[in-house]
């Protein structure tokens, strides 16, 4: 008498698991493009697991920006004129090998005219605003705009923020992204990157 197993039995889903964490992890892919909304160059990072996208925001968005959240327009301009990303950080684990991913933008390196340098995060504009009496109201609205400088995200999570590079508008550069899945350190050069240009466009001109 001939056995007969159903599509999806168990062993075959045992097998199919074994399968899937058997296959080595794929090299990252690095895309870049023009962001469907911002209309504006993205650059990004996609591997098993992860996703990272970086978009570039003009100079007078970021102004205008901060602002209306109470800068003066002095403090906006020192914003502004920093190099401003839009990140977008996703885990985007596989149901069948779900893990937790952490980073820290303290181990990202940014690399401009051959010298690497840190991104500015939340803790470093924290001591320049105390510095430069900025209002606490917009202070808190900068923190909160801003990508958190540690992070870990659950399979599914996902998270953005501004980036700051600390770069002048128009500077190419290159990025060391790094991140820790499964307890292992992953790092991602991102080659020739380049911060938005100072420029003005009319409505609907993106």
């Amino acid at each position: 008498m001939s056995e007969t197993r159903a599509h999806g039995s168990p062993s075959t889903a045992g097998l199919t698991v074994v399968m899937w964490l058997l296959v080595p992890p794929a090299a990252a892919v690095v895309n870049t493009g023009t962001d469907a909304e911002a209309k504006l160059p993205y650059w990004e990072i996609v591997e098993q697991g992860v996703s990272i996208r970086l978009v570039q925001r003009l100079p007078e968005q970021t102004r205008g920006f901060f602002v209306a959240r109470g800068f003066s327009e002095a403090h906006a301009d020192r914003i502004a004129l920093s190099c401003v990303f839009q990140t977008v950080f996703k885990n985007i684990s596989h149901p069948l090998e779900p893990s937790p991913v952490e980073y820290n933008l303290h181990d990202w390196v940014v690399r401009a005219a051959g010298a690497p340098r840190a991104l500015k995060t939340r803790e470093d504009w924290r001591q320049e605003w105390a510095a430069r009496h900025a209002p606490q109201s917009a202070q808190l609205a900068f923190e909160w705009a801003l990508l958190p400088t540690r992070q870990t995200y659950q399979p599914g999570d996902y998270n953005w923020g501004m980036s700051v590079f600390d770069l002048k508008p128009g500077t190419e550069f290159d990025l060391d992204v790094v991140w820790h899945r499964h307890g292992k350190q992953r790092t991602v050069r991102i080659k020739g990157m380049r911060c938005a240009p100072d420029i003005h466009l009319e409505p609907g001109a993106q």
